[in-house]
């Protein structure tokens, strides 16, 4: 696959990129796409801390966690920013749309990743506003009146082509009722399981959570699921195999 197609995943906590989207990077890096990863807060407010004494050292344990995470899935680009962890909802909505629309400007992405309005597969309120954080962010970064500071900094719009948001056939048991997305494109990544699972494991100060994810991954088995949420290129028929389908074909039009 080109070197010129570009892949974003946009998360809100340290472990999100392994768990959500691990197998997808690490295969598509390896295809030679580039990829990048932005994570919206540092996970200062997570239940299992490690040796953390305080907020600030969870936090700063957490980035190293997720620089190794990153490596070990072949990230190009990776950033973790300083929104407060379990309080995105509490967050001006301008924000963060404005640091992602930047990002999406800057590296240019065709197809973007998050989580949807229900909050992932744990209904986590973060992950419900990462995503809606990030759709913001994919429609308005292709529009010269939003955030136009940005076009004077040099920072041309940018239209990606394909938005999709992870899913799962079926929400975590015992928890709150989660209506998960129907999902749309289905991603082998048998070959970059473990890639995703060691991933996960680089966050030791989540130790607690490797019995329960590991268990979990073992139930679902090989694929990354994910819904379309917004496509730009030429309409796609059945579930998808690739999410870079239709993008080879729009970048020769």
């Amino acid at each position: 696959m080109p070197t010129m197609f570009r892949m974003l995943a946009v998360t809100a906590h340290p472990d999100d990129e392994a768990a959500c989207f691990g197998g997808s990077l690490r295969l598509y890096s390896d295809r030679g796409v580039e990829t990048s990863v932005v994570c919206l807060t540092p996970g200062q407010a997570a239940r299992n801390r490690g040796s953390a004494r305080d907020d600030q050292e969870l936090a700063a344990l957490r980035r190293k966690e997720f620089a190794e995470a990153c490596a070990i899935l072949h990230v190009s680009r990776s950033a973790v920013l300083d929104y407060p962890d379990g309080q995105l909802h509490r967050i001006e909505i301008h924000r963060p749309v404005a640091d992602l629309v930047r990002h999406i400007r800057q590296f240019r992405p065709q197809v973007v990743l998050s989580m949807g309005p229900e909050g992932a597969i744990t209904g986590h309120t973060d992950h419900s506003m990462a995503g809606m954080f990030t759709t913001l962010a994919f429609h308005w970064a292709a529009r010269k009146n939003r955030f136009p500071d940005q076009l004077s900094d040099g920072l041309p719009p940018h239209v990606a082509d394909k938005l999709y948001y992870c899913t799962a056939p079926e929400p975590l048991p015992n928890r709150e009722p989660v209506c998960l997305p129907p999902p749309t494109a289905r991603i082998d990544i048998g070959r970059y399981l473990d890639a995703k699972i060691a991933a996960f494991h680089a966050h030791r100060t989540q130790a607690p959570l490797f019995p329960f994810f590991d268990a979990h991954v073992g139930r679902l088995g090989s694929p990354e699921l994910f819904h379309l949420v917004a496509c730009g290129v030429d309409a796609i028929a059945g579930t998808e195999s690739d999410l870079f389908e239709g993008v080879a074909q729009r970048q020769a039009a």
